[in-house]
């Protein structure tokens, strides 16, 4: 007696519906992912601070990084201490509303900063915020 088998069809995938899968986690990564903003040409080492507090609701502000007194940026442009108050002024009258801050590096020297800080006061800033480093509590 012969009984009748079913055939089994071999089990397959179907591409299209896990192409759909891929393209929808594809635009899930893109739309959530972080873009990193560009970093200075400078490498920095900020100065610790124990009594530094985040600054909160300001605009992307100007930021003047100092090095060394050949190594001195503004919003990542190359200048130089003779040029930085005509160009901050520049800079003040194109975008009002953007604050400036500055980024010193911990072993610039003091004579640098002080030179910088007049520019600064010549170019009509006259609150200017800095960025350290949170203290590291042993």
């Amino acid at each position: 007696m012969k009984f009748y088998t079913k055939k089994r069809r071999s089990p397959t995938i179907t591409i299209v519906s896990l192409i759909d899968i891929l393209a929808i986690l594809l635009i899930f990564f893109i739309v959530t992912t972080t873009f990193r903003k560009q970093e200075p040409a400078l490498q920095i080492k900020l100065p610790e601070s124990k009594t530094a507090e985040k600054a909160v609701g300001q605009k992307e502000p100007l930021i003047l990084d100092v090095k060394s007194e050949k190594e001195i940026t503004l919003d990542n442009k190359k200048i130089t201490i003779e040029t930085l108050g005509p160009e901050l002024q520049k800079m003040i009258a194109a975008h009002p509303e953007r604050p400036v801050a500055m980024r010193a590096d911990r072993s610039a020297p003091f004579g640098v900063i002080v030179k910088v800080m007049d520019s600064l006061k010549e170019a009509g800033v006259k609150n200017i915020p800095t960025f350290t480093e949170p203290s590291k509590k042993p």
